[in-house]
């Protein structure tokens, strides 16, 4: 039986420890992408769509959802849920460049690295 030294092995065990980490990275990114468009499918033929969130206090935040083919302005609250009002489509105004109120991670990296070539 071949000996190896203590150094040989420790590399040994700590490529291995390597390896099985980038493994299970590597299965918990394709997990994530697999859930994540199982839940953008069921929500793509949805009749209800929040389009805009406003965080008033903790836990406490305005929406504009968008049912069927009626907004409506809610109250979210810890226990409660409260309609305020029903809104008309010309008083609802969506911006261009972000979906649901979130900016793409693209233009965030993109701005990002437009700054940086500024300096």
């Amino acid at each position: 039986m071949l000996l190896l030294s203590d150094t040989t092995e420790s590399f040994i065990q700590f490529m291995t420890i390597l390896v099985l980490f980038c493994f299970v990275l590597g299965i918990t990114y394709i997990t994530t992408r697999y859930i994540a468009n199982l839940q953008k499918l069921k929500q793509e033929g949805s009749n209800i769509v929040v389009t805009e969130t406003c965080r008033i206090a903790p836990n406490k935040y305005v929406q504009i959802v968008k049912l069927g083919k009626k907004y409506i302005a809610i109250a979210v609250c810890k226990d409660t849920v409260t309609k305020l009002t029903e809104l008309s489509e010309e008083e609802i105004v969506v911006p261009d460049n972000q979906e649901n109120g979130i900016p793409s991670f693209a233009g965030v990296l993109e701005k990002a690295s437009l700054r940086k070539h500024k300096k």
